[in-house]
């Protein structure tokens, strides 16, 4: 039996996802990283398991009430883990924060600001002294009336309306009304009341066009549909409801994306007249502090306000010095250059991460233990000993801090080396090494020793030859002002520069409108659904295929069971109980709600009576519950080509690992990528396409990158072109041409500093890039 000071957080039989059985001793008070290529098992050990249990034995210790709702969500499948401290998580989380969501309500820093213009700031004569509350866009209090604190107004217009004015109502001059039969709806109100839908619209008068359009009335009338033939139609009461009103009611009530997407393409945004989009109200506006507005020191990068705050007064300067002590640690974490109104929606999975670390270096709390998700995800190899540094702070005060990673340099700078293997899914899940990092280089069959050892530069390779270019801009958007970047045709070229540099921007006004572009394929990182419903076979659309295949059978076919039977979307061949969710919903009340196992089904989604039939020896659950690479071979006969196509690129890119009905919110944003980038691949290519993809390697193990990379040299290879904003040096001393900005973030960037073959980058005077791209780069390149 350990002692009560065991100074080892032992794991003993865990068994969570892929993991057999693993017995692992993990010292504390010390930066331990969890390694091993993608889906080898490492994020089950360090959050499904250690996280897992320690969040449950949190969850133990609080009211019995919320303890039997917490029950239902499980604990991790392991024999027993001792000496386990609290935990706290820092995961790269694929939610989409809210609208009003921004770094400084991220970090805390805007409660900070505010209690300072409220104790500190400079009032007009006469002026009231504000509560913090009334500096806040967020609160009833604080908001401008007018646009509620967003800032921004929207406002559309007869010509985004009804764009094509030759066209009549009936034949779709509204372009913004909906389809189907609610559009039809909206027409067939519109005739009852007495307008003429079959007129163009220019030629219908002017008085009339404005009601139509803009109207706020919504009068009821009684519709008699004209019948089509063979079906009975009766009256029915209808309402009628302007364009406006429609686009705006949608785009700010509705939950899908692409309905609010489709209504925004009918607006404009503009500054609110009222407060100029600043958000608050005027006697808010009217306090100063060193000369300046609350909005115009939440618009300044953090490391210009930190420049700008000195405390005059004994009340200024001691919340100036809080602030300052605040601002610190997320400049040193290279996130210098964002501004407390940025909104969070707009920052990466990597940069909110870092600022929920920069926030826990200030909690003071010690003791515990930190388990980060690939905290250097999205960090130019300049920022990632600024990482270090602040993970070492984080032990030093005390703390654990286990953190999963693929950077080799994070990996170095390691106490201690968990690495999991050999391979990913049931060919992984065993730990091939705990112990110091050097001693990893003996351990044979670790994909991570090859790399973390092998010094050996790079093969050279010859750069192609581009066949034409693509010019965009001159851009002048967030931080880039008046840059015009030439990108080759027919190559591999990559975008570079520190976070904050403009990379995103500058990839973000590559649109198909260009000359020289053909067909674009953007891939990025968002998820490919927000809930368990959404998974890899429904998106790729294997699940259509799968289904066909069971409705085939003879046992499907004797019951009379057709394809719809084999979904989970709709009723029928579904377990009711979570309506083919295989989870619920468990509301925990005082914390944020998560997902069960359905207790009906046990995650299986279906009924017993669809479960009944099979295709060779498994249900429609068991083969769901395949793994791609395990899939291949189940599929493997001719007769369902189609679906062995689409699993063999989806290995082809490195996720064999990966289960059919994974639901999309267990994917990392890198996974998603993946999985966009495998659909894509397995289209039959027509023409000229160019690929663009924003850090296709964020969540890859070096061994991973080198199959993506393949796949990418490819396409190139077979006549397309691939652009890719990316970190990894090996990445961009394999490109054929780099672009790269900065020199800094912010302010600081936003520049092309370098551009050409990557040899040519690496010995450019002024660029972060170059001296680590020198480093990897073969001698003599």
């Amino acid at each position: 039996m350990p002692s009560p000071h065991d100074s080892y957080v032992r794991v003993r039989g865990a068994r969570e996802h892929n993991l057999r059985g693993v017995d692992v001793d993990i010292p504390r008070d010390v930066l331990a990283v969890f390694t091993g290529v993608s889906g080898s098992g490492k994020s089950s050990l360090a959050f499904g398991t250690i996280y897992a249990e320690a969040q449950r034995r949190y969850f133990e210790s609080v009211a019995p009430y919320a303890r039997r709702l917490i029950h239902q969500v499980g604990a991790p499948k392991v024999g027993e883990i001792t000496g386990l401290p609290p935990a706290i998580s820092l995961q790269q989380r694929r939610s989409a924060p809210g609208s009003r969501s921004s770094v400084g309500t991220v970090t805390n820093l805007s409660n900070s600001l505010r209690m300072l213009f409220s104790r500190a700031g400079d009032y007009p004569a006469g002026a009231a002294r504000l509560d913090s509350d009334a500096f806040s866009p967020n609160t009833a209090v604080g908001a401008c009336p007018e646009c509620h604190g967003l800032g921004q107004v929207h406002r559309t217009t007869e010509e985004l309306l009804v764009p094509d004015s030759s066209l009549s109502i009936r034949e779709g001059a509204i372009a913004a009304w909906p389809g189907a039969w609610q559009g039809k709806n909206l027409r067939d109100v519109l005739d009852t009341l007495g307008y003429d839908v079959d007129r163009p619209w220019r030629e219908l008068p002017a008085k009339e066009r404005e009601w139509i359009l803009f109207t706020d009335e919504q009068p009821v009338v009684t519709v008699h549909p004209v019948r089509d033939a063979g079906r009975i139609q009766r009256p029915y009461q209808g309402t009628y409801m302007s364009a406006q009103r429609y686009v705006l009611k949608t785009f700010s009530d509705t939950k899908s994306p692409t309905l609010r997407a489709k209504a925004e393409r009918f607006l404009t945004s503009s500054p609110c007249p009222a407060c100029g989009g600043r958000r608050l109200r005027p006697e808010a506006l009217a306090v100063t502090f060193a000369g300046r507005t609350i909005a115009e020191l939440a618009a300044l990068p953090l490391a210009e306000l930190a420049g700008t705050l000195h405390g005059s007064s004994e009340t200024a300067r001691v919340l100036t010095d809080d602030l300052k002590s605040r601002i610190a640690p997320v400049a040193e974490l290279g996130l210098g250059y964002l501004s407390l109104d940025r909104a969070t929606p707009t920052l990466s999975a990597g940069e909110l991460q870092r600022l929920r670390l920069a926030t826990q270096l200030r909690s003071g709390l010690f003791g515990v233990v930190y388990v980060l998700d690939e905290p250097s995800a999205g960090l130019h190899p300049a920022d990632t000993e600024a990482l270090l540094t602040v993970l070492d702070r984080l032990k030093a005060a005390g703390n654990s801090v286990f953190v999963v990673e693929h950077h080799l340099d994070v990996m170095r700078g390691a106490d201690w080396l968990v690495d999991v293997g050999p391979r990913a899914g049931e060919h992984g899940g065993r730990v091939l090494h705990s112990g110091p990092v050097a001693a990893l280089a003996a351990v044979e069959g670790s994909a991570t020793a090859r790399f973390l050892f092998d010094r050996s530069p790079a093969p050279v390779r010859e750069v192609r030859a581009p066949r034409g270019e693509l010019k965009v801009g001159p851009v002048t958007r967030h931080n880039l002002r008046g840059v015009t970047a030439e990108f080759p045709l027919g190559v591999l070229t990559a975008v570079t520069g520190v976070s904050g540099s403009g990379k995103s921007t500058l990839i973000g006004e590559v649109t198909e409108e260009l000359p020289g572009v053909g067909r674009l394929v953007c891939v990025d990182q968002k998820p490919i659904g927000r809930t368990p419903r959404s998974n890899l076979a429904t998106y790729t659309g294997l699940f259509d295929v799968v289904r066909k295949v069971f409705a085939a059978t003879k046992e499907a076919q004797r019951r009379g069971y057709g394809v719809g039977r084999f979904s989970f979307n709709v009723a029928g061949g579904r377990c009711e109980t979570c309506q083919g969710e295989g989870f619920v919903s468990v509301e925990l009340l005082f914390l944020p709600s998560t997902y069960a196992p359905c207790p009906d089904c046990g995650g299986a989604r279906y009924n017993p009576e669809t479960l009944e039939v099979t295709y060779h020896g498994r249900n429609i659950a068991q083969v769901l519950d395949l793994t791609v690479e395990a899939a291949a071979e189940f599929f493997a006969d001719p007769d369902t080509a189609v679906v062995t196509r689409s699993l063999t690129t989806l290995i082809d890119v490195g996720l064999g690992y990966l289960r059919l009905g994974q639901p999309a919110t267990e994917l990392s944003g890198g996974e998603a990528q993946r999985i966009k980038l495998a659909s894509e691949l397995q289209r039959v290519r027509r023409g000229h396409t160019l690929y663009v993809l924003d850090e296709p390697t964020t969540g890859l193990h070096p061994a991973d990158v080198e199959v993506l990379m393949r796949q990418l040299h490819g396409l190139v290879d077979a006549g397309q072109t691939v652009v890719v904003v990316e970190h990894d040096m090996a990445v961009v001393a394999g490109a054929d041409w780099v672009i790269d900005l900065g020199p800094g973030g912010g302010d600081a960037g936003g520049r092309i500093v370098a551009t050409g073959p990557p040899g040519e980058v690496a010995r450019t005077t002024g660029s972060a890039t170059a001296p680590y791209l020198a480093r990897t780069l073969p001698p003599g390149q």
